[in-house]
């Protein structure tokens, strides 16, 4: 799919948009992925939706800028590109990485969130291990490249069954991956690592909300996921049988039911009207 581009601030943003329709629907990439990463939704939903998928920053054909960046700053780049597209509400969803910009979105530009999709993610932040592992891996990506990077989280990322029965996503993911600037890739595991702590936020989301993971997930066990997303006041919870990490392309077909289920409302909107038009 063609990509386009914004100038936001001082750096260039290339993102996705297609579909139209009364509801628009902005889906958040993970690490270390571009926004191809929703390549089997984006078609699906665009039949009833305007769907927008950013490449985050030096993801893709986005630019990089040279300071760090915080979780919080790709929220904002995000509303940056809302405002220049015209997009005052839409459904906000993000996984794994991007489940934490969607966070950052809810809790920074509350008003302009008409519904959350959040996949394979976790609201806490990094315990100090985790923040170790981090870094360690930042400067393993500055150090020798993105391949050692992907080497390692490759294999954490995909069932078994995936593996055995789905070869063709492991070798997308790591041709994703592969391409990725070792810079981007150290400045997102660093953003990732100083990132807010989202828990307090769980009650307060009071809008139609869809909690997605896979059943054999190792990064964001299915356990943790039910746990925190049963604190969002009437969201709904969902696990993909032999799905991990990535569930949207392990098993794309399920993933975009219950989706576009959670889209069945009068004219795509979310099922739960939130206030207000999209």
């Amino acid at each position: 799919m063609p990509l386009q581009e914004i100038d936001s601030g001082a750096m260039r943003l290339n993102y996705q948009d297609v579909g139209a329709g009364p509801t628009t629907v902005v889906l958040i990439h993970g690490f270390p992925f571009t926004s191809d990463l929703w390549r089997p939704q984006i078609p699906a939903l665009a039949e009833r939706c305007r769907v927008v998928a950013p490449d985050l920053r030096g993801f893709g054909a986005s630019q990089l800028p040279a300071q760090p960046y915080t979780i919080a700053r790709l929220a904002d780049d995000v509303a940056e590109l809302l405002d220049a597209l015209g997009i005052r509400r839409a459904l906000i969803g993000g996984l794994s990485m991007g489940g934490y910009v969607a966070f950052e979105f809810f809790q920074r530009h509350r008003q302009r969130v008409a519904a959350l999709l959040l996949a394979d993610t976790r609201p806490d932040p990094d315990s100090p291990e985790a923040r170790s592992n981090r870094t360690r891996m930042a400067e393993l990506a500055r150090a020798e490249g993105s391949q050692p990077v992907v080497d390692e989280l490759l294999p954490k990322l995909l069932s078994a069954w995936t593996r055995a029965q789905k070869p063709e996503v492991e070798r997308a993911l790591r041709d994703m991956m592969g391409a990725a600037d070792p810079e981007a890739i150290a400045a997102a595991l660093m953003a990732m690592a100083a990132r807010a702590d989202s828990r307090p936020l769980l009650p307060q989301i009071d809008l139609p909300t869809l909690v997605v993971g896979g059943t054999e997930d190792s990064l964001t066990p299915a356990e943790q996921l039910r746990e925190w997303g049963r604190r969002i006041p009437g969201a709904r919870v969902e696990l993909i049988e032999g799905a991990g990490h990535v569930s949207n392309l392990e098993r794309p077909d399920a993933f975009n039911a219950l989706l576009l289920d959670f889209l069945g409302g009068p004219g795509g909107a979310p099922a739960q009207p939130p206030r207000g038009t999209l």
